[in-house]
């Protein structure tokens, strides 16, 4: 099992370390001038594996929470390129849990490949949506994270 270090533990590389893979469809305008996907597109690709996962772990519009998640850092490890008619398979795990953060480790895989086209890191921190002050994860959405963080997603890797 390929895994990178982050402080004491191993975090998922390989496409079969991922316990839930959600499927995202290139678009023809996801494209650049170079024929590849941008770079820019892999952030939105992370944030609609991350909230997706949310909304459809949790049963309901985390839109709609007195605390939302806000993006307080994201990162990219480019490893290959992602191009147009690609299918993407966004790996989700979490690096940490928090009181009111959670950071998530995100692999991007092109198709059926087994090693990712990128790695990414995706923080959010929990804010009060009038006060914009951090708050504790709200309930629903923390045990959709604590599924995810124990493997019991409900969701099977793809193929």
């Amino acid at each position: 099992m390929a895994r990178e270090a982050a402080g004491d533990t191993l975090q998922p590389t390989r496409r079969g370390d991922f316990r839930v893979l959600r499927t995202i469809t290139t678009r023809w305008m996801d494209n650049d001038q170079y024929g590849h996907v941008n770079n820019v597109v892999y952030y939105s690709y992370f944030d609609t594996a991350v909230n997706g996962y949310l909304i459809e772990a949790s049963g309901c519009d985390v839109r709609q929470l007195p605390a939302i998640g806000i993006v307080a850092e994201t990162s990219c490890k480019f490893i290959s390129e992602l191009t147009f008619p690609d299918t993407v398979y966004a790996g989700l795990a979490l690096e940490r849990l928090g009181n009111s953060s959670v950071i998530y480790r995100i692999g991007l895989f092109r198709n059926q490949d087994l090693e990712p086209a990128a790695i990414g890191r995706f923080v959010h921190v929990y804010v009060d949506s009038a006060t914009r002050r951090p708050v504790p994860i709200p309930s629903p959405v923390r045990a959709a994270l604590q599924t995810l963080e124990e493997g019991y997603a409900g969701f099977g890797a793809l193929p």
